[in-house]
């Protein structure tokens, strides 16, 4: 059983940004991922801890690394969403089964009664 059926004829939109995007986002997902941690890992690796003041600050940055991270995280898949969605829409039409009005071939007039209820 073919529930959805091509709609004849087929006109399909032209590959815009959206293809472009779709092909970075595994190097845009993983340079933002790696540029902070790296740069906290440095931090990590050039401090030197003499107070607790340096620790607090130093846990400080790890958070604040954590957030930049996940936050870019959401942008990636949030972009990532928006590629597949306009990918759908650029891609075939469909159709279901379809479904006859009553009234098709004479419209009914809407009376004002029937528009304040």
């Amino acid at each position: 059983m073919n529930w959805l059926q091509k709609v004849t004829p087929i006109r399909r939109a032209a590959a815009g940004l959206e293809w472009a995007l779709w092909r970075k986002l595994p190097l845009i997902f993983a340079l933002g991922t790696a540029l902070p941690l790296a740069g906290l890992g440095l931090l990590h690796l050039m401090m030197d801890i003499n107070t607790p003041a340096d620790e607090r600050w130093l846990q400080m940055a790890n958070y604040v690394v954590i957030g930049i991270v996940v936050f870019h995280w959401t942008a990636v898949l949030t972009v990532g969403i928006g590629c597949v969605v306009v990918m759908i829409m650029k891609g075939p039409a469909y159709t279901a089964d379809s479904y006859t009005v009553s009234h098709s071939d004479k419209p009914r007039l809407v009376s004002e009664e029937d528009e304040e209820s």
